[in-house]
């Protein structure tokens, strides 16, 4: 058969997709795919290049295990490579592996004699490699591309379950335990909880947790993290040591000299039993304590495997069996938008409902109008839904030739569904978002818990579960609704009584009195942090200027890009944003306001021009406080470590952004350093 430039096209398309979902997968820890999809395209890349041998190239996915390795940690070169597994899709395909098997040991395998199988729960986590010498502990690294990974010694020394010392004195001088890290549910939950406790990025996942917290540059922060290690197998051994002759043997072994195997691993024979098994494990992976993908399935004699051999990438002797993406085909009765707490408009698909993975379903994400445009779905169309991780219904592809001829299109709303504000599209961006901002009901919760945080208003007693509590009691509706707080009121709240409700009350009176700059960041406008806020007021020293200000006057303050610009303009164009705004200062709130430092002024500060970045723990003074006294005395304040940078302030428990620091020679501070240099300066109540 011809190579049609068509084909070619596909080649060149499918690689690179597939290497940017590995690219984010292996190096980003941030998949933007299902696996699913992801042995979708690698198998149609497979079959072609198995058709088209002539096409394949050395840097084609198909020829290499994984992804470079991070370039923050030190570089490991494998002595035996980390190869990856074939994968099979269903049972067919696992008969037909044990076909294959049969077939390469013909003289060597009675016709009626069973293979044996050690049968494995595959984890989602991350593959690493372990090295005990003289039994004890010497080196770590992940798997990286499979030649190369990262050094990781002293994270995985943190992980509780993984021994310094291996037990007993029946083990090799060298020993290379294989196995994953990962993170059980329990810690899962408990780690993400702690995360929205603290108001910290949550994680999508267990296996992007895992991945994240294995390779932190501070292993203290990797030692608070809920780690495990299920070992599945060796690399490197001494030579003169003898190890038993069944893979299953091996694992006993390792658990034993102290390591943890799967509890729930098995020796079968037969490909059949193999099967069974998988149906069995599928009915129990939602009980599992921890995540898993498939089924690995190895052949349980080494000698066996070792006949066998390997082809470029993986082991003759074992394969992967997947758990499918459970699909149903149903209708799409009709798209309701629903609104985020950033304001962000989902369209959501409404079903006529469909068992789905033993669930009912009656809604799927459609993600945003970009998805709907690459799907082209339409109200009225058949389309195939799964259930992607089991978890989320989502709308996988459309069936064309059950389309009905009184389909209609989706449309945007142009106004919120919710508060009937203004809906808008930044160019470039996928989500359109309700301008409503303080206004919209679907967003309020979320906006004045922000507007009271501590680098805003700082409203001491005012945490997220009091915020709840007085919105869904009808206390509060908007931000100046909190200065009209009643005691009586308040402490008829749950777990209020009167003196923590007048507490409460005069946190809100002092709060009333505060700055520009961190007024502006308590409204909570779109991609305004605290350092753009603080640049808008030292740039225009007033409100109502910048309330006035036009995208050019925009853009001349420091940081200030094109999209913060149309952010500002479109926010203080809503006219439910300007009463609010009014409804504040009538309540109280109150600034100081002069007019900007000039340029001449400003060169004249003593540390004009200097650029100063802050890391780590101050226990003297805030990092706000910090920031604060260095931009009055004309430092600008960076977020990160670069060669323009001049000084590191750095607190206790300073981390990679002090190592760099250190490679670069730039000038680093400590607290009672920086103190100093204040008073050196002339700033008073240091």
């Amino acid at each position: 058969m011809t190579i049609t430039a068509e084909i070619t096209s596909r080649i060149q398309t499918l690689r690179e997709q597939l290497n940017t979902y590995s690219y984010q997968y292996y190096v980003l820890d941030d998949s933007s795919i299902p696996d699913a999809e992801y042995d979708r395209l690698y198998r149609e890349l497979e079959a072609i290049e198995k058709q088209f041998p002539e096409t394949v190239s050395a840097d084609s996915p198909t020829q290499k295990v994984g992804a470079p390795p991070l370039a923050s940690f030190t570089q490991v070169a494998h002595e035996r490579p980390m190869l990856s597994l074939d994968n099979a899709m269903n049972e067919e395909e696992l008969i037909d592996f044990e076909r294959k098997v049969k077939d390469r040991l013909k003289g060597d395998l009675k016709d009626s004699e069973q293979l044996e199988y050690a049968c494995e729960p595959k984890l989602d986590g991350l593959a690493v490699s372990i090295l005990y010498e003289d039994g004890q502990l010497v080196q770590a690294a992940t798997r990286g591309d499979g030649s190369t990974g990262e050094n990781i010694t002293l994270n995985v020394r943190t992980i509780k379950n993984v021994p310094l010392s291996l037990r007993g004195t029946d083990f090799p001088k060298r020993l290379e335990v294989r196995g994953e890290i990962y993170i059980p549910k329990a810690g899962f939950e408990k780690l993400n909880q702690s995360a929205r406790d603290n108001d910290e990025k949550v994680f999508a996942n267990p296996r992007n947790a895992a991945a994240g917290s294995l390779r932190q540059l501070d292993s203290r922060v990797t030692a608070k993290r809920p780690l495990e290690l299920c070992a599945y197998s060796i690399g490197v051994v001494s030579e003169e040591f003898d190890l038993p002759k069944k893979h299953e043997a091996i694992l006993q072994r390792l658990k034993h000299w102290g390591l943890k195997i799967n509890s729930d691993m098995a020796v079968v024979e037969g490909i059949q039993a193999c099967v069974d098994y998988f149906a069995e494990l599928g009915r129990k992976r939602d009980s599992l304590d921890y995540d898993i993908d498939g089924i690995v399935f190895k052949i349980n004699d080494l000698d066996v495997q070792q006949k066998l051999g390997f082809v470029a990438r993986a082991p003759r002797w074992a394969i992967a069996a997947k758990f499918p993406a459970q699909e149903e085909m149903t209708l799409l009765e009709g798209v309701d938008f629903q609104v985020g707490r950033t304001g962000a408009l989902t369209p959501v698909a409404r079903l006529k409902a469909v068992h789905v993975a033993g669930v009912m379903v009656s809604n799927a994400t459609l993600h945003n109008m970009d998805e709907i445009a690459r799907l082209g779905v339409k109200v009225g169309d058949t389309v195939v839904i799964r259930r992607a991780g089991d978890v989320i219904p989502q709308v996988v592809t459309v069936v064309i030739d059950r389309r009905p001829e009184n389909a209609t299109d989706i449309i945007m709303p142009l106004t919120c569904p919710v508060c009937d504000s203004k809906v808008e599209k930044i160019a470039g961006e996928a989500v359109a978002r309700c301008s409503g901002g303080l206004y919209c009901g679907a967003q309020r919760k979320e906006a004045i818990k922000h507007f009271a945080s501590r680098k805003a208003l700082d409203v001491d007693g005012l945490g997220d579960k009091l915020v709840e509590l007085l919105v869904d009691a009808g206390l509060i509706n908007s931000f100046d609704d909190l200065f009209h707080l009643q005691l009586a009121d308040v402490a008829s709240l749950e777990r209020m009584a009167e003196k923590s409700a007048q507490n409460l009350l005069d946190s809100l009176e002092v709060a009333k009195t505060t700055t520009l700059g961190r007024f502006l960041y308590s409204l909570g406008i779109r991609e305004v942090g605290v350092t753009t806020a603080q640049n808008l007021a030292d740039h225009f020293g007033f409100l109502q200027r910048i309330q006035d200000a036009n995208e050019e006057t925009l853009l001349a303050v420091p940081d200030v890009g094109e999209i913060v610009a149309k952010h500002l303009l479109s926010f203080f164009a809503e006219p439910h944003n300007q009463s609010i705004i009014e409804q504040l200062i009538k309540a109280g709130l109150t600034w100081p306001e002069s007019e900007p430092v000039s340029a001449a002024e400003s060169a004249e500060l003593p540390l004009a021009g200097k650029v100063y970045v802050i890391t780590g723990t101050l226990s003297e003074m805030g990092r706000d406080d910090a920031k604060s006294y260095l931009q009055a005395l004309g430092g600008k304040v960076t977020g990160s470590v670069s060669a323009k940078t001049d000084c590191l302030l750095a607190g206790e428990k300073a981390g990679s952004k002090l190592t760099k620091a250190q490679g670069l020679g730039i000038e680093i501070l400590d607290e009672a350093g920086f103190i100093e240099l204040l008073r050196d300066l002339g700033v008073e109540g240091v």
